[in-house]
């Protein structure tokens, strides 16, 4: 007998928190330089004018950004900082060496929710929205980037403003706890080696940030290699090795504070700092993710891709998109894209589309991940799939990007999907969704694609189909296939 899984009310913002209509006014008060620098772009730099950009990575040259400034009565530097804020809260969509407007500036002025989440993203990025000080090593501010969801976490739970020497202790034991997490060195400080030598100072032991020490936006800054202190060499880096724990946080912390007001997180000043309702919001939701994602059954927070994959396939669509979303938000967007595509290699058919689901989630920062894969006829289909509907095209028209072949490849997939894992008359549905108009046709190009799980869904499919006729056809397309026919 099948039970549903009681559902888990849907949670209640912390009181005071504004509705989503005042939260989304109050984005579009704070990205309102952005947008309009991005509708400018989209006027102005429209098909058959000059690229917008010159260095391949679509930002704004130059002379782009003189124009763009004479026109909007702005300075230079006000207009490239308001493109790359809108680059960030995908306002502008950057496609390989190009930028166009993304969807979310189309909707900007009618979708709410659009607006949160282009906001959400521009908060995710806070480390990229303000250049951080050069002064100090790239390890010393991505752990300071690792450590401030939990400053934040800190700051919405007071729901006031805190002293910021107390956040600078938090913000120092957690920095603390993540150089222990990644510590590999197993000698107690000032201990002799086995070989007798002295040791060296393994103040920051280990040599790149783990990815469970990265930032849960994704955004950590890279690391510096660092000598390992079980070299023989090490002992003359020592005072090399030994600067990212030197280093002063309290700068660090207040570059982070910085550019959190900057995004419109918080308010800094008096020596206080105070979320934002904005900034309240967006943490709480993060948090509410994860709570939703470590209260369901199989536990797909803590799991990786292919066992989160597998807790989701019985679960509905929009409950299976709220775990992807709480899992991603638990781990950086990077390694988060490099599992689902590996899981998506594997031989599970299944498991391969809700890979691609699970990256419909991640949007625009999957894009360059996925369009890497086209090439790889496994995953071609599902990543046409969802390089159009990225581009816009519309979900129920977005197969019409396929070949007769790659459309038959993927009839012949998701056949093996639902053979695995399906019952049998969703297998005989399945038939109904196939490019060919006959089954012969479907079967005369089945057994042509050369898809290596084709003899298997035919033998299920012959078992399955009520029509003796039917069924005897599909069983000698088998046959002819398995033995090279």
């Amino acid at each position: 007998m099948n039970q549903r899984r009681p559902r888990r009310p849907a949670p209640r913002p912390p009181e005071g928190t504004p509705a989503p209509a005042e939260l989304a006014r109050l984005a579009r008060t704070g990205l309102s330089g952005p947008v309009r620098v991005a509708r400018w772009a989209d006027t102005a730099l429209g098909p058959g004018s000059d690229g917008a950009t010159a260095d391949g990575k679509a930002t704004l040259s130059a002379a782009t950004a003189e124009r763009a400034a004479a026109d909007l009565g702005l300075s230079t530097a006000q207009v490239s900082a308001d493109w790359d804020t809108a680059r960030l809260a995908g306002l502008v969509e950057v496609h390989g060496d190009s930028a166009r407007p993304g969807w979310r500036l189309r909707a900007w002025d009618r979708d709410d929710s659009a607006v949160l989440r282009g906001w959400v993203a521009l908060f995710d990025a806070w480390s990229l929205a303000s250049p951080e000080p050069e002064e100090f090593e790239p390890a010393a501010v991505a752990e300071v980037v690792s450590a401030m969801p939990q400053v934040l976490s800190f700051l919405q739970l007071s729901a006031g403003p805190v002293p910021v020497e107390q956040l600078l202790d938090l913000l120092q034991q957690r920095v603390t706890e993540l150089r222990t997490e990644r510590c590999e060195v197993p000698y107690e400080s000032g201990a002799e080696r086995p070989d007798g030598s002295a040791p060296a100072q393994p103040t920051v032991p280990g040599a790149r940030q783990s990815p469970e020490s990265a930032s849960a936006s994704g955004h950590a800054r890279p690391v510096a290699d660092f000598p390992d202190p079980a070299d023989p060499d090490a002992a003359a880096l020592a005072p090399d090795f030994a600067v990212a724990a030197d280093t002063p946080l309290a700068p660090l912390l207040d570059w982070a504070l910085q550019a959190l007001v900057f995004v419109g997180a918080l308010t800094y000043g008096d020596g206080q700092a105070t979320l934002t309702p904005l900034g309240s919001w967006a943490v709480w939701v993060k948090l509410e993710q994860i709570c939703v994602a470590a209260q369901s059954p199989a536990g797909n927070i803590e799991q990786a891709a292919e066992d989160m994959l597998r807790g989701c396939a019985q679960l509905r669509p929009n409950a299976a998109r709220a775990e992807y979303r709480a899992w991603l938000a638990a781990r950086p967007v990077g390694s988060a894209v490099t599992e689902l595509i590996h899981a998506a290699r594997g031989e599970d058919a299944l498991l391969r589309g809700l890979a691609f689901e699970a990256l419909r989630v991640v949007g625009a920062p999957a894009e360059p991940d996925v369009r890497g894969v086209v090439d790889e006829p496994a995953l071609r289909p599902y990543a046409l799939l969802w390089l159009a509907e990225h581009d816009g095209v519309d979900p129920e028209d977005a197969h019409e990007v396929l070949t007769r072949e790659e459309a038959t490849w993927l009839w012949v997939d998701t056949a093996a999907a639902v053979a695995d894992h399906g019952e049998s008359p969703m297998l005989v549905r399945h038939l109904e969704s196939a490019v060919q108009p006959t089954v012969p046709q479907l079967l005369d190009e089945v057994r042509a694609v050369g898809h290596p799980r084709t003899v298997q869904v035919l033998v299920a499919l012959a078992a399955a189909h009520p029509d003796p006729a039917l069924a005897k056809a599909v069983r000698r397309a088998a046959f002819q296939v398995h033995t090279g026919g």
